[in-house]
Formats: C-alpha cells, structure tokens, sequence
C-alpha cells in the first residue's frame, strides 16, 4: 500500500500530535487542541486515507478544567489505545487545568468519561501500554531530559511503583512523545526529539524489556526534513499503526510552509502520513510527500438550519461552542453577546473553524445594528486580525484590526448600515523563482454592502504563522462579538492547495476593487 502517494495530509489545519489506534479494521485519530474546546477531536477511516471526524472526547469544560490554563498551555498530547472492548485516550492537560488524565468510552464517538487523573505522571506526551500481565504502563517525557515510566492501577489512578527514567533519547534536544510497542521479541520505544520546530526528528529505541535497558537505532533520526526543501517540514512526533494490507504506517504531524523561502506555515501543525519500511529489525519511515487533493473544499452554514452548529469542528477558546453562541429559531440567524472582552481576551466570544487549505476564502454575513462584533483569525491573544463592525447612526464602521504581540495596527471604512458581508481572502504565495517571495500568505480583509465592496487591508501572512506566533495551534477563522449582540446569517469557507503561477501582482478584478 502506497499510502504517501495518496493521501497527504490526512487530517489538515490546526490538528498537531496526532495518535491513532486499530480496531476491527477501522482507524481512529485524536489530535491536541491547546486551549479550544470541544477538545481532542476523533477521526474515524476504514483505509488511512479518508477521514470523517465523528465527534470529540472532551465535550464538557470540568473535563479538563481549562478556566485558568494560560497560553500556550491546555489539551497537550494524547494518545489513543484500546483494550477489552474500551477505548482509552490519555493526556496532559499542561500548565494548569488536571494534569495527566485518562478518558474511557466504549464509542468511539462518544460520550467519554469524566476522566481519570493519574498524579504520579508530572510530565507531558503521556503514552498507554500493557505489559504481558496486564499491567497498565504509562510512559511519558519529563521536559527537558529523559522519558520516564510508571506502572498504574487504570481503576483508581494510583501509581504501583515510583517512576522511573527510561530513555534519554538519541542526543538530540526535547526527547518527547514517546510510544512503546510490542513487535515479535522486542519492544519499541518511538519518541520525538529536536523540538517541535525545523530540528524536529523521530527516533527510535528497542529492548526485550518495556523497562529496558534500551538500544538505540543506529541510523537515528530515523525521520527528519530538517536541512531539506521538502515541502512538508518539522516532520515528528508520530505514532505507528498497521496499515490495510499488512504494511505499517506512521502517522505524525508537519507544516506546510509557503512562499520561495519556505519560511512561514499559516496552518500550523498539521497531520501527514507516510509508509514505513522495516530494515534490519527497525522501522525506517518514508520522506513525507504531499499528495493533490480536490481541487476546492466548500462547506456553507446557513445558520437558519437549526443543525448548524451540530458539526463537530466548530470550537471556541477556553469554553464549549454553546457557551458563547445560539441560534435564533425566528430570524434564522446565529447570535453572540459580547461581553465586553475583545479578541486579547483569555476567553474572548469567538466561535471558530480551523483553516485547511493554503489558500481560502472565509466570508460571513453579520448585523452589529445593536452590538459589535465581526469576522477574525485568531492564532492566540497575542496573534490575530479581523474585520469588526458597529454601526454608527445611517452608516456600519467597518475596522479592520491586526495584532501582532501586543502591537496591533486598523484600519476604517464606512458602509451603508444593516447587514455588512466580510471576507478574509488569504491566498498561497508562488514558490517559483521569479515571485522571489519570502514572506507569508497574502492577507485581504474585505467588506460588502448595498453593492460596494471594499478592501480594507492586505496583510503579508508571516506575523501570523506558526513560526511566528508560535503558540502550538494554528490559525482558526471564526465569528466573534465585544459588546452587545451581534448576529450572522451565515459563514461560508472556500478552500484549495493548488499553487498559483508566479506572482504577477493584483488581478484586473483586485485593481478595480476600492481600497480603505
């Protein structure tokens, strides 16, 4: 099975530290949220190639307390198994929030547990094993030094031995993630290291033991784009998995940085996957390539359909989705209340759909008649830019703001009052010579009425991308209100991958677009 060929990536925009598990010929996926809620998304396929996210296992907020987990802390890490007819994920809620826990489910799709805290795990990237007397084995990184492991009692969350150093990795930075497996007469110890940015790389170690002592493989990394112009960088963090044929495959994050320098990824972490050959007793996994996709995604919400909000994508930060919108039976139309907290918030009232495509454009309908509010892109408190509308006697006051850690820039426009149509268009830089382009995506915030459009701003995408923000998420494009209530008729998203020629400039139809 030549899954790279194929399929790449598998699970696109905002969706790091992937961990996936088989059972029964089926696949599932769960991937870290940071500080968005609902957290830890399950993705579901019969082939490691198409995927369907079929609900999420955290969905109520005393799940993983994250009132007070600052950023860039929150739902760090997991890792899926299974066993006996239930299902585990086990994570770190880090830098706040209950630590290391455990959520059961005998569906996948859920509900999940309440969950289980393990407080001898004071460490990160925790991963689930079973040793051959059915000993739970949890293995986690203690940042920055070493992997350590600990025996469990999964009933009450107790330790059965003191934790114990396991591995210090191959000498690389970070030793993290790791995941243990049993294959004929070893175990194998898969772990990350490098850091989670250009130095990222996987590793691997084995022993007759889960407890060691531990071998290293002599071609460690066994996986790394570090120095290459491979498009798909930062490649690690990855988890093991039988593929439909008989293969293996390793599933582990990336990004997708653009322009000729391949400097900036407005995505952010995302999960790829490659195929693994086994040499010599060790597993040695492909280059990650990028596959074509479709060559456009659309998804429309008319939030007059009272199952709008039913999808299971739709996020919202340090609260549940329904903590911050409602839909409106009688005029067809999502609402917010701004609580006076702006997008700088720790709990801003933002509701929000993660990016997918390198190019996309994201447009909503809103009426801020009797509040403030608009479209945003938000990577964090620090890193976001948006289009925000107040109406101001006959006219709508369209701003477009842009904050770059602690800066932020506007810009001001006015429009006939009522309901003001707003776009983010971000558009994929070439990466052909003669573009030279060494920035980010390119930015347009645009605004619509009574047949007059007009572009506010254009943004070089870099000050928002993972290298910059640097915040372990990526970009999530949604609707959000400061004050008052603020309504949509809808939010729209295009999307593709495809690249664009070399960069000629604005076409005919941008030059005859007004500018703010």
């Amino acid at each position: 099975m030549t899954t790279t060929q194929r399929s790449s990536p598998i699970a696109a925009g905002f969706h790091p530290d992937p961990s996936v598990v088989l059972v029964d010929g089926v696949y599932y996926l769960v991937n870290s949220t940071m500080e968005y809620l609902p957290a830890l998304p399950v993705h579901r396929s019969t082939d490691l190639l198409e995927w369907t996210h079929i609900g999420n296992v955290v969905t109520r907020p005393e799940q993983v307390d994250l009132g007070d987990v600052p950023t860039p802390g929150g739902v760090w890490a997991p890792t899926i198994r299974y066993r006996d007819g239930v299902f585990y994920v086990i994570v770190t809620v880090a830098l706040g929030g209950r630590g290391c826990v455990v959520f059961t489910a005998t569906d996948p799709s859920g509900p999940w547990s309440d969950g289980l805290s393990l407080r001898a795990v004071d460490g990160i990237d925790p991963d689930l094993a079973w040793d051959d007397d059915g000993t739970a084995i949890v293995t986690y990184a203690r940042y920055p030094h070493a992997i350590q492991q600990v025996r469990v009692d999964l009933a009450t969350g107790e330790a059965l031995e003191q934790p114990r150093p396991l591995w210090v990795g191959s000498g690389l930075s970070t030793p993290e993630s790791p995941h243990l497996y049993r294959r004929g007469g070893y175990w194998y110890l898969l772990a990350a290291e490098g850091g989670t940015e250009r130095g990222h790389a996987v590793t691997v170690a084995r022993s007759s033991s889960p407890e060691g002592p531990w071998e290293g493989c002599p071609s460690n990394p066994v996986l790394t784009a570090a120095g290459t112009r491979r498009p798909v960088q930062n490649t690690g963090h990855g988890d093991l998995v039988e593929t439909p044929d008989g293969g293996t495959a390793l599933i582990l994050l990336g990004v997708r940085p653009v322009g000729f320098t391949q400097a900036f990824s407005p995505l952010g972490r995302e999960t790829f996957l490659t195929d693994v050959d086994w040499v010599d007793g060790w597993p040695r996994p492909r280059p990650v390539l990028l596959a074509g996709g479709p060559a456009r995604q659309e998804a429309v919400f008319d939030f007059a359909d009272p199952a709008a909000l039913d999808d299971p994508g739709w996020i919202a930060v340090r609260r549940t989705p329904a903590e911050v919108a409602s839909l409106d039976g009688a005029t067809g139309r999502l609402c917010l209340a701004g609580d006076g907290a702006g997008l700088d918030a720790r709990r801003p009232v933002f509701l929000g759909r993660r990016q997918r495509h390198l190019s996309a454009t994201v447009t909503a309908r809103v009426d801020a008649t009797v509040g403030v509010g608009g479209l945003a892109a938000r990577h964090d408190e620090r890193h976001w830019f948006a289009l925000e509308v107040r109406t101001e006697g006959s006219a709508a006051v369209v701003t477009a703001r842009a904050a770059l850690s602690g800066f932020e820039r506007t810009w001001e426009a006015t429009l006939p009052a009522g309901e003001v149509e707003l776009a983010i268009e971000l558009r994929q830089p070439s990466r052909d010579i003669r573009a030279m382009w060494t920035g980010g995506d390119h930015i347009r915030l645009c605004a619509a009425a009574s047949g007059r459009r007009v572009v506010l701003a254009e943004l070089d995408g870099r000050y928002w991308s993972f290298e910059t923000a640097n915040s372990f998420t990526g970009r999530v494009i949604g609707l959000y209100a400061t004050e008052g209530m603020v309504t949509f008729a809808d939010y729209a998203y295009s999307g593709t991958d495809q690249l664009p020629d070399a960069d000629d400039g604005p076409s005919a139809a941008e030059r005859s677009e007004e500018v703010a």
